[in-house]
């Protein structure tokens, strides 16, 4: 029990009767920014701040029901749940049973317990001891979240829904956006809400015209329930009809036809995601409540050019995300005030820039993101915006914190995951967070999203299994990528290197790579991955080659990626005689190594000091490295097969030191098996009897 979480447990407690006191309260009054408290309590419960505060809530009440001094209404109004039913929802969904049985059972145990105080001659000394371990139990159940009685576990059931493109009643195809839009508001109102998992758009979109039964469609996108909706737009009318579907019987469990003033569209969404939660029974939080029935903007002209922006938002191409910008300023000159249009336009010129080889708006990506920050910071939309501002600037601190923010407000949504995953495993390397992200983005991808998110999530699992040392699962999860999309160059590629960790042949691996690349014969990526693999054999002269080539594409694209692969440029122009041009290189991957911020910047510091002939510096910074932790295979595989790392080779300290690197990760993958053995990602190890 650290001493953080006794604090903020202590906070809550003293704060039960205010139904109101939520996540901003918590940190304001624990002095800790809200991004910072999210990320804390993440770490050390796994669970949200808002479930925490509702457990603790619960585990409070659980112990007042013991008594019948108050009635089940009463104590839920101490512990913060101004309706009763709400508070019962939430206690069976912790508990697996009502307030009202609570009471019975404590009568029971109590029962039990004389009957074994009177066969003990320890009566009293057995009293406290129980009074203790009931205590601790109480405080580890609290920070816990959830009970560990064998009475008392009850997994918390997920609801998995997929709302099915809406139908155009009208006779006017320009309403299409409009009902395009209600949709994705009354998916993202869905998406607000933990205990429900939602299958993305872009997935069942490719399903609007494809004549299909529920029962199949239940199969492909393995989800628990459907929503359809038609309707339409009459003047400053909204019809619209709502069915709920159970999958995969098909049956229908719920039907309902709104027919509300334009005015209303917000009061409608919000409370189509409150009637079909509780259809399904999942519950939803005051604090989400709050977030779904927050109206975004009072001026219907601005909403019409918002919805209009969020249609062109989802054309890839880029050229209707140049029109949604359009759109989304227009709402914004409609309503100076409007958050999300300001998240929009920051949120599109990321991606308009993504299709560019140099960043063109990012001055404009920041203001627009700041607007939106300063009118509404706990809007997701804003968190969004903000954090693909600190991508763009490659700010990767703030961008993890930012996204840990977002996933409070979206907290099961795939691609948050993988941004984290990918900031984990390149860009700040730390293999057991990279790991933990991409476990967390697994059920997400599963429960329903598009093909190519689904199989760069299984990408990001199965490479960090790779890196953490697990290589056979690791491979299991390569392929489930390569099922969802063949074309996934990435995962192609891992499945190169996999192949080469369970059997060391350089060749094999290049002659694969090369097959991969006749795929695409511009393909940056592989090209420097067939470099690397000549460097490492000792083939100069095509390393070289693959080298010239990769450089020329940089050259060309003004990309500026690959400057760690210098060193080995330099070394491989070295071998061939070329000294001159290596020291251009060896001075570029100096300026990159003293810029780096990573866990690996002794190792690349080791790299220029061993091929500028400084060993002795080289092995100093080797022992440096050989300190950290959470490093990855790859390192573990080819360091004592990298030609720079054996210009060391003959030092004293070598050897030792290149062992400690070796036991290190080890023991760190020791430590990680058990995580995934209880996360079912690996069989557990057979073990001598």
């Amino acid at each position: 029990m650290s001493a953080f979480l006794q604090k903020v447990v202590a906070v809550i407690e003293g704060n039960l009767a205010d139904e109101n006191f939520g996540v901003s309260e918590l940190s304001e009054q624990i002095n800790m920014s809200r991004s910072n408290l999210l990320r804390k309590v993440k770490q050390e419960t796994g669970e949200s701040v808002s479930i925490l505060i509702r457990n603790v809530r619960l585990h409070n009440a659980k112990h007042l029901l013991k008594d019948d001094a108050l009635t089940i209404s009463e104590i839920a109004y101490q512990v913060g749940f101004s309706s009763t039913s709400y508070f019962t929802k939430c206690f069976r969904e912790l508990y697996g049973y009502t307030p009202g049985e609570e009471g019975n059972r404590a009568k029971q145990e109590e029962t039990q317990e004389v009957v074994e105080n009177s066969r003990s001659p320890q009566h009293k000394k057995s009293k406290i001891t129980a009074l203790v371990i009931a205590v601790a139990a109480l405080v580890a159940a609290i920070l816990w979240l959830l009970p560990n009685d064998e009475q008392e576990i009850a997994a918390k059931p997920i609801k998995s829904i997929a709302v099915l493109p809406f139908k155009n009643d009208s006779a006017d195809t320009t309403n299409i956006y409009f009902m395009n839009g209600l949709m994705e508001a009354i998916l993202d109102n869905f998406q607000k809400i933990e205990a429900i998992k939602v299958t993305s758009r872009t997935t069942v979109e490719k399903y609007r015209n494809v004549d299909i039964t529920i029962p199949e469609l239940s199969k492909e996108l393995n989800v628990s329930y459907f929503i359809e909706g038609s309707g339409q737009k009459i003047g400053d009318e909204i019809l619209l009809t709502i069915q709920l579907i159970e999958a995969p019987s098909d049956k229908h469990l719920w039907s309902k036809r709104y027919k509300r003033q334009l005015k209303d569209v917000f009061d409608l969404q919000s409370e189509v995601a409150k009637s079909i939660a509780s259809e399904i029974n999942a519950i939803i939080t005051p604090e989400e409540q709050k977030r779904i029935e927050k109206i975004p903007t009072h001026n219907l002209v601005a909403y019409d050019y918002y919805l209009k922006g969020l249609a062109l938002l989802n054309d890839k191409t880029g050229t209707g995300l140049a029109e949604g910008v359009e759109q989304f300023k227009k709402a914004i000159q409609e309503d100076g005030q409007f958050a999300n249009a300001y998240a929009y336009v920051a949120i599109s010129y990321y991606y308009l820039d993504i299709f560019m080889a140099e960043p063109k708006y990012t001055e404009e990506l920041k203001n627009y993101a700041d607007k939106a920050m300063m009118i509404d910071a706990e809007a997701g939309e804003s968190l969004i915006a903000r954090s693909l501002y600190y991508m763009q600037i490659r700010d990767f601190t703030k961008a993890v914190e930012s996204f840990e923010e977002v996933l409070e407000y979206y907290p099961n949504t795939a691609w948050i995951h993988n941004f984290l995953s990918n900031i984990y495993g390149v860009i700040l390397p730390d293999t057991e967070k990279y790991l933990t992200h991409a476990l967390q983005g697994i059920p997400a991808a599963v429960e329903g999203t598009d093909s190519v998110t689904a199989s760069f999530t299984y990408l990001h699992l199965s490479n960090a299994l790779a890196q953490t040392g697990f290589i056979r699962e690791s491979e299991t999860y390569v392929q489930k990528s390569l099922a969802y999309n063949p074309d996934n160059v990435y995962s192609q590629c891992l499945y190169v290197y996999i192949k080469q960790a369970q059997n060391f042949d350089l060749k094999r691996a290049e002659l694969s790579l090369k097959e991969i690349l006749k795929q695409d014969t511009t393909s940056i990526f592989v090209i420097e991955e067939i470099a690397k693999v000549c460097y490492t054999s000792g083939a100069y002269e095509e390393a070289w080659v693959y080298y010239d080539k990769m450089l020329n594409i940089k050259r060309a694209l003004h990309l500026d990626i690959f400057q760690n692969e210098d060193a080995s440029i330099g070394f491989v122009l070295e071998q061939l005689g070329r000294k001159e041009e290596a020291k251009k290189f060896y001075e570029s991957f100096l300026a990159y190594t003293e810029k780096d911020q990573s866990l690996y910047k002794d190792i690349l510091y080791s790299n220029y000091y061993a091929v500028t002939g400084n060993i002795d510096q080289a092995i100093k910074h080797l022992k440096a490295f050989s300190e950290q932790d959470n490093y990855q295979y790859w390192i573990v595989l080819f360091m004592d097969k990298d030609p720079i790392t054996l210009l060391m080779k003959g030092h004293p300290d070598y050897e030792s030191t290149i062992q400690k690197i070796n036991d290190k990760f080890w023991a760190n993958n020791k430590k990680i098996r058990k995580m995934l053995e209880e996360e079912n990602i690996i069989q557990p190890m057979k073990r001598d009897l």
